[in-house]
């Protein structure tokens, strides 16, 4: 038996474009990911986020679920264009109302508000304007921010400015396999630093207009990569450099890791980095976001053989790994889950122990980790998801045994609430403790979602 904390935080987690639907109710703007969805082609089963859980009409529902739950904190994401259509300019307070809904439900019920400012959901406008890879779109997302700070900056405890940007840049920007879907290498590069940049620029100014005792975050989901043998130390040197130091870098130390830039010079010169811009990103943090689901092996490619491409994301028609054409990922062993990765907990324990060691002063919070599987009702109704069960245990156990080897880790969101829109997999990957039927909306509690309870009402993790 594990016995966590009694201050450590245990919350569930969801985005806005996997589960509020109401595509167009109340002033809403189109998204990227709106465009996206209703291209022929795009998402698996022509699946769009047009109605996802319909948590936009069912909110009152959703609170009770997590009350019931027991959680703590509940971590959502602001839909940006339902803010503020066009990605610049006045609110729409017709669809901030149902922030300001959420968050006091929230409050209400003991649960502590964690924003996310930005889950992917681009204003379909400001793409339109040349997207993230554009200087001007770290500015509007600043004011953004700032916008947001000053409605509801009085009550959200946690800030996280973005969600992995790591597939903002490379998943949508160099392999298109997610939105904007557009296969630029240039530009990918070019985004990642300009989400940095937003970044840094979104937390001041969260911090010029919010609680003064509010946390600010950034949630990265942050690959931990091993060599098949030490041979392949300069593919995995090439590879944490794209994954993790293009982000740790101007984020917690204020400069871009020099292999990265010499990595990637034959793509771009890096001249839309200005002076100060480093600077701007490393803006404090208190406490730093991690989203974990598996991780990721590499091997020097020999340029001779076919070549593995095994990273655990769809094939799309370029790489997300610029700089990486010598590295081959390599498929690990199983088991596996429904979205092919392999279900390894050790190497929860050991990112989060390196992070110890690099930044020893910035405390960590695992926001998202969990599993898809393909769950089928029993004859009872019931959802008896065994799998899902047993990796959250194991991951837990590897939260455990960082902690106890030193990690600050002060919080775990299981990602995630309930099944939703998987991005370009659709309605096809179920990830969330409570079913939702398709057909009706009905929630239901799987038996991961009881499993969750007692473990979150006790801060103890049973033994398998």
């Amino acid at each position: 038996m594990i016995t966590f904390p009694g201050t450590f935080l245990w919350g569930t987690a969801t985005a806005a474009y996997q589960i509020e639907g109401a595509a167009t109710e109340d002033g809403r703007g189109p998204s990227i990911w709106d465009t996206f969805s209703h291209t022929p082609g795009r998402v698996a089963g022509g699946d769009t986020g047009d109605v996802a859980c319909d948590h936009y009409h069912r909110l009152e529902e959703d609170l009770d679920l997590l009350t019931a739950l027991g959680v703590g904190a509940y971590r959502f994401s602001i839909s940006w264009p339902r803010v503020q259509p066009g990605g610049r300019g006045p609110v729409n307070e017709r669809g901030l109302d149902f922030y300001h809904r959420l968050v006091d439900g929230l409050l209400a019920r003991n649960i502590a508000p964690v924003a996310t400012l930005y889950h992917w959901d681009l204003p379909q406008e400001l793409e339109d304007a040349g997207g993230w890879p554009h200087r001007d779109t770290a500015l509007r997302f600043a004011e953004y921010a700032r916008l947001m700070g000053e409605a509801l900056g009085d009550r959200v405890t946690t800030w996280s400015t973005l969600n992995e940007p790591w597939c903002s840049a490379y998943l949508g920007y160099a392999s298109g396999v997610h939105a904007p879907a557009r296969t630029e290498p240039a530009a990918a590069l070019a985004a990642a630093h300009h989400l940095n940049l937003g970044h840094g620029l979104a937390v001041a100014a969260l911090r010029s207009v919010a609680d003064p005792g509010a946390a600010m975050s950034v949630t990265l989901n942050l690959h931990h990569v091993r060599g098949v043998s030490e041979r392949d130390a300069d593919a995995v040197r090439r590879t944490d450099a794209l994954a993790n130091r293009a982000f740790l870098g101007p984020m917690l130390e204020g400069a871009y890791p020099r292999d990265l830039i010499d990595d990637t010079a034959a793509v771009t010169d890096w001249s839309f980095v200005r002076d100060g811009d480093e600077a701007t990103a490393c803006a404090p943090l208190d406490v730093l976001g991690v989203n974990y689901y598996n991780p990721v092996l590499v091997r020097q490619w020999d340029g001779v053989s076919a070549r593995e491409t095994a990273d655990g994301h769809a094939d799309g028609a370029a790489s997300p790994w610029i700089g990486c054409e010598d590295v081959e990922f390599v498929r690990q062993p199983g088991p596996y889950t429904e979205m092919g990765w392999n279900i390894d907990e050790t190497g929860l324990t050991e990112l989060l122990l390196r992070l110890r060691r690099d930044f020893p002063a910035t405390p960590l919070m695992i926001t998202e980790n969990g599993a898809a599987f393909a769950d089928v009702p029993d004859a009872d109704g019931r959802v008896h998801d065994e799998r899902r069960v047993d990796y959250l245990r194991r991951h837990l156990s590897a939260v455990a045994a960082a902690m106890a080897a030193g990690a600050d880790v002060r919080g775990y969101f299981v990602w995630s609430l309930m099944d939703n829109f998987e991005w370009a997999h659709g309605y096809a990957k179920r990830f969330g403790i409570v079913r939702v039927d398709r057909d009706t909306m009905r929630r239901t509690w799987k038996d991961s979602a009881h499993w969750y309870r007692d473990v979150v009402t006790s801060g103890k993790l049973p033994a398998a």
